[in-house]
């Protein structure tokens, strides 16, 4: 703000110069000069007359007459000329020059958000902290959504000006992924990406960003992120989750059992993560025998309405509710958005709660949904659909026509 008030300082003092100067140099009026200047107009006309009474033989003694002129022109000039300048009254002078700042800087407290200016900038000087809390893996304190607000600003206005810090950047995709602001995510860790494209770090974060996004051409280019994350370091637990969570979703259980085996292995048995990661092996396990007993899953095909006009980017949320159409779901799957139909297979490996499985109901009732921002609430223009009531072991069909 210092160098704000000098720079508005300054422009005041030119204003304030273009107003005193001419008022100083005022227009200078000398009145013997005046004076000179009609006597040499007035002997210069009456030269001219001379010249034409001699051309029509009415004067004798032209010589004479052109001294007599030239001498009354010397006597008119007087000994001691005196020139006058306008003066300036300090009187008017000192009240326009404070009409001339209260104005200006009256008109900007006015319409210049002097407030929304002072707050940005404080903004900004918290941009250290802010960044600190929002990195903090233990999240003490986390940050509230106006906290979020100001440090995506302080970090706007410092990329601005350090376009090519990479961190940055980085921060900036993490805060969109947290808002699920996809867009802005991909955008600023797509510029992260192209500063430090080596940055294990960026690299992760880029490859979660493509994979939120459902689009299958991106998630191939996650996919071969997370592949080089783990070729530089072999114990990377986060690009490993990464893709044994994209091989499940996939259908490629094999594989998602195999990069859970290789994380329990680099944790070991006493860390509490092991208990999750057994849970995701018998979950992929299980999906890979489903078909022993079909009675104990549903299939479910999802078609898409022909009004429905789908996002450019999204998700799609298929969920098992109890026949009476509770809004809790039994299981779920998120499946990423790409061409309708789709086919899938719900069982107990899909239960939101375990001592609650889909096999404990008889019947049940299938929905589905897409949602832009892979959002597990539902909103306002979330299109969705849903079935008839179907029993455990049979097949629904989901037609997406609805919307919120």
């Amino acid at each position: 703000m210092t160098l704000f008030w000098m720079i508005t300082a300054f422009l005041v003092l030119v204003a304030a110069l273009l107003f005193v100067v001419p008022m100083y140099r005022g227009k200078e009026h000398d009145e013997v000069a005046s004076r000179d200047e009609l006597n040499k107009a007035f002997f210069k006309d009456r030269m001219d007359e001379l010249k034409e009474e001699n051309s029509e033989g009415l004067v004798v003694n032209q010589d004479e007459l052109v001294v007599e002129l030239q001498q009354s022109l010397l006597d008119d000039v007087p000994e001691n000329a005196k020139e006058h300048k306008a003066t300036v009254s300090t009187v008017m002078l000192i009240p326009g020059l404070l009409v001339l700042v209260m104005v200006c800087y009256g008109l900007y407290m006015k319409t210049g958000s002097l407030d929304k200016v002072a707050a940005w900038q404080e903004t900004v000087t918290r941009l250290p902290e802010l960044s600190q809390r929002l990195m903090d893996e233990q999240g003490a304190d986390p940050l509230s959504e106006q906290e979020m607000d100001d440090l995506t600003l302080a970090l706007r206005t410092r990329l601005h000006d350090t376009p090519d810090d990479a961190t940055g950047w980085l921060l900036l995709g993490r805060i969109g992924m947290a808002n699920r602001d996809a867009t802005t995510a991909q955008d600023a860790l797509n510029r992260a990406y192209r500063l430090e494209p080596n940055d294990p770090e960026i690299q992760l974060s880029y490859a979660q960003t493509l994979m939120m996004i459902g689009d299958p051409a991106q998630s191939d280019n996650a996919r071969r992120l997370l592949r080089a994350v783990i070729k530089q370091d072999h114990t990377n637990l986060r690009a490993m989750s990464l893709l044994a969570f994209d091989s499940f979703e996939r259908g490629e259980f094999s594989s998602a059992i195999a990069y859970w085996t290789m994380m329990k292995n680099l944790v070991g048995e006493d860390d509490p993560r092991a208990t999750m990661l057994d849970r995701s092996i018998a979950r992929a396990q299980s999906q890979l025998t489903k078909g022993e007993n079909p009675a104990d899953s549903v299939s479910v095909t999802v078609e898409l309405g022909a009004n429905v006009e789908l996002p450019s980017q999204g998700i799609v949320f298929v969920s098992v509710h109890s026949a009476d159409g509770a809004p809790m779901p039994i299981a779920a799957q998120r499946l990423p958005l790409s061409a309708f139909p789709m086919t899938l297979t719900l069982d107990d490996s899909n239960s939101m709660i375990p001592e609650r499985p889909m096999t404990s109901l008889s019947e049940v009732m299938i929905k589905a949904r897409i949602d832009a921002d892979g959002s597990l609430r539902s909103k306002a223009g979330d299109w969705y659909g849903q079935s008839e009531v179907v029993a455990l072991g049979d097949s629904a069909t989901v037609v997406i026509d609805k919307q919120y």
